[in-house]
């Protein structure tokens, strides 16, 4: 698929069939996060792939535990690939995916949020083209931040000045494919 076409096809998918993804497709994702554009060329963000399905469903009970729905900027998300957004009877904010990959990046960095959505979003086309279903997800930052996300970390051995910024769900979609959404009317101008 030409990476226009990509971009356009590929679905924030929230609901994952019972099915794991292969390690070589989950390296091929990782690596595809490596390259992406960074401040400066520093290559600073790190990826922690989990590709152990309870596991992620521990994580994705982490994600959710502090969700604050008072900073929601809309309230509907999808019919089809429900969000917790859609309903708060779904408990995992990782959505039963059988692989999540944790993106980190320095604590004090400042680029460090825009480097590991780079990162994210480089990794989630390459899933696409592998036929592979996946969601960013966001509030990293506090997923880890509690007694069992902070033995995790060190379990990992990842850095002190490290912090989750996202993740990345992968896994094969549940159900259909989600169609194109119509795009919304007045969000550019060009001046000049």
């Amino acid at each position: 698929m030409e990476l226009f076409e990509l971009m356009k096809y590929r679905r924030s998918i929230r609901k994952y069939q019972n099915r794991q993804i292969d390690r070589e497709s989950l390296q091929k994702i990782i690596e595809a996060g490596l390259y992406a554009p960074n401040a400066g060329g520093g290559q600073r963000t790190f990826i922690c792939a989990i590709h152990d399905k309870d596991l992620c469903e521990k994580i994705g009970k982490l994600n959710i535990i502090r969700f604050d729905r008072s900073k929601l900027a809309g309230s509907y998300v999808s019919e089809d690939q429900p969000s917790i957004i859609d309903n708060p009877a779904i408990k995992s904010g990782f959505y039963g995916a059988p692989t999540v990959c944790a993106i980190f990046a320095p604590k004090n960095f400042l680029y460090s949020i825009p480097d590991a959505f780079c990162c994210a979003e480089n990794m989630v086309l390459e899933a696409t083209a592998l036929g592979i279903s996946s969601c960013i997800i966001a509030r990293g930052e506090e997923t880890f931040d509690n007694e069992i996300g902070s033995q995790l970390l060190e379990r990992w051995e990842i850095p002190k000045n490290y912090i989750a910024r996202c993740f990345v769900l992968l896994g094969y979609c549940n159900g259909e494919y989600p169609q194109v959404k119509a795009r919304k009317k007045g969000r550019y101008k060009i001046i000049g």
